[in-house]
């Protein structure tokens, strides 16, 4: 896989590089800004792009703006900000974006902590690059809305609420179903009664999953237990 990164700190763009090549990924380019980001992706065109949210000049929201970019003129390529603190609003940005007119392609959103662990950390880069949404923990923990209780709640059964929980803990369909002692079948059976009932729409990028944990997670205001979403 062809991956492109920008990330200001030398120690950590190397240590990309390095867990990146170790994996048989091939790091087309790795920049220390945004300045050549544009141009290097038309000529590289890498698989995946990871970027930090703070970059130079400003250190504030030069990766956002242009993993927002990215976004808007390739909607499909996969993406992967790494963050040092959870930004709540850069965070939101980025999902907002994937359910923009156009919808939006495999995204990531992790804590660099998450990089320490380097055989977790180059599974979810695959991950990302066959189509997934994966979100920190801690970001999705932190991205919980000030509204009032999600009526479509509601609507499920206590079983379908046990399984969005099961979704929100990052639990495969596999997991959910050992878990609960159920067939797979059954699982995708709740499972796809949950979106019908939330109201979101078949995809094929896992926005969805992504979705219905978060509706769980606001509904709780509970902070989601470890592991990411799959």
């Amino acid at each position: 896989m062809r991956v492109l990164i920008v990330e200001d700190s030398v120690l950590l763009r190397e240590g990309l590089v390095r867990l990146l090549e170790d994996a048989g990924h091939e790091v087309v380019a790795a920049l220390p800004d945004t300045h050549e980001l544009t141009d290097a992706v038309a000529e590289k065109d890498p698989e995946l792009c990871i970027l930090d949210v703070r970059l130079p000049p400003t250190f504030t929201d030069e990766g956002i703006r242009a993993a927002l970019g990215l976004r808007a003129t390739d909607p499909q390529l996969p993406l992967l900000v790494l963050s040092q603190y959870v930004e709540e609003r850069y965070a939101s940005d980025l999902i907002a974006a994937q359910g923009g007119s156009t919808g939006g392609g495999p995204l990531g959103y992790l804590l660099k902590d998450r990089v320490a662990d380097v055989a977790e950390f180059v599974e979810t880069v695959q991950r990302i690059a066959d189509g997934a949404t994966v979100l920190d923990p801690e970001v999705v923990a932190q991205l919980l809305t000030r509204r009032n209780r999600d009526e479509r709640m509601l609507r499920l059964t206590d079983r379908e609420r046990t399984v969005l929980a099961l979704i929100a803990e990052g639990k495969s369909n596999q997991a959910i179903a050992g878990a609960l002692y159920l067939s797979e079948a059954s699982v995708e059976k709740h499972i796809t009664s949950i979106f019908q009932k939330l109201g979101f729409e078949p995809d094929e990028s896992g926005n969805r999953r992504v979705l219905a944990a978060l509706a769980h997670i606001e509904n709780q205001g509970e902070k989601p237990s470890t592991g990411g979403i799959r």
